[in-house]
């Protein structure tokens, strides 16, 4: 099996660390290949969302056409998912949709931690988008557009403040990490939550979304054509 994942960033640095989680993420005998995208250094808005989305949807149909069997947008805005899989042949998911239904069959109510609160009004979007706002306890953002994401020990320890202090107002039952680039934070915020007496599940979105992707290549299906239209030719406008 052979998967692509495309990272909304121009960071070389990023870059590699995408491809080291996913990669550490994914079963014996899946390929992953990384792409990014030239003219963008990260998504943290609506904004850089729409302009990411045709270099995204681009990028996706390159990497459909070079024989890839499945693609990840790495990023938990899940910015041009759905508009690719009304062309995409192959599965196409993001950090959001995977991390959400997983943790869904974990425990009773969500608590999504993300980086900026610019990020939390698109994370509300794709919770009513897919009906599960009665499941969400609580939305946190780190508050820091200046977090290195190489510094993991400054980040696990801003997620574990986060994470204990929703446990403590008991807003979750789950944590669901809302954003790709909290690198291998999730199973050491886990294991420091269980050592303080938390023992609850700490989603991480890549790993999620890498084994959620696998899981569709070997089921052998892909996104539903009376939900994923492929858009029409409109022959009346010519």
């Amino acid at each position: 099996m052979r998967l692509t994942v495309i990272a909304p960033t121009s960071d070389p640095a990023i870059l590699d660390l995408v491809r080291d989680e996913a990669t550490g993420w994914a079963s014996p005998g899946t390929a992953i290949d990384v792409a990014g995208l030239p003219t963008t250094a990260a998504i943290a808005s609506r904004h850089d969302t729409a302009l990411a989305v045709p270099d995204l949807l681009a990028a996706i149909g390159t990497a459909e056409e070079s024989g890839s069997d499945g693609v990840l947008v790495s990023c938990a805005g899940d910015p041009a998912v759905h508009e690719a899989r009304e062309t995409a042949a192959i599965p196409v998911v993001g950090g959001f949709q995977p991390a959400a239904l997983t943790a869904l069959s974990l425990g009773e109510r969500l608590g999504f931690i993300t980086v900026l609160p610019s990020v939390v009004p698109m994370l509300r979007a794709l919770i009513r988008a897919e009906g599960l706002t009665g499941r969400v306890g609580t939305i946190r953002a780190l508050g820091s557009d200046t977090l290195d994401v190489h510094d993991t020990g400054a980040l696990t320890g801003l997620i574990r403040a986060q994470a204990a202090d929703i446990l403590l107002r008991d807003e979750a039952d789950v944590i669901v990490l809302g954003c790709t680039g909290f690198v291998g934070a999730a199973a050491r915020v886990q294991q420091d939550l269980a050592d303080t007496g938390f023992d609850v599940p700490v989603v991480d979105p890549t790993g999620a979304a890498v084994l959620w992707l696998e899981s569709l290549v070997r089921l052998g299906v892909r996104s539903s054509r009376t939900t994923y239209h492929p858009p029409p030719t409109m022959t009346w406008l010519a």
